[in-house]
């Protein structure tokens, strides 16, 4: 099961439990919409409560990732789980985003919020 929030330049998936196919096509939903109408946007992964995912959503994420290697600015994933950290790491050879991973979801937060484009003055 996921959990979205967005605003226009941020797109937030918190995940409980197993993360499932049904779970990343949802996620992809998001993502395309707020791509479209908005362009490039940071991304916040909450992986704290994920408990595993299937082999379909990996390989879907990989595909993703390929399809969508210049529309991120930045991603921030929170986790504790080693593997995930590792994986965070590889997925920067497949995006132009900056990754980074943070245990705390404020100093994430932050950083995204540090890396937005500064508004233009009428």
């Amino acid at each position: 099961m996921i959990s979205t929030e967005h605003t226009d330049r941020l797109a937030a998936i918190t995940v409980f439990g197993e993360f499932t196919l049904a779970d990343y096509k949802e996620f992809e939903e998001l993502v395309n919409y707020k791509i479209q109408f908005n362009g490039a946007l940071d991304l916040l992964f909450d992986l704290r409560e994920m408990a595993g995912f299937t082999l379909d959503v990996a390989w879907e994420e990989i595909k993703f990732s390929r399809q969508h290697a210049h529309d991120f600015r930045r991603i921030a994933v929170l986790t504790e789980d080693q593997w995930l950290t590792w994986s965070a790491w590889v997925s920067q050879f497949f995006v132009d985003a900056e990754v980074r991973v943070f245990n705390d979801e404020s100093e994430a937060r932050s950083w995204l919020a540090a890396g937005e484009a500064p508004q233009a003055v009428p």
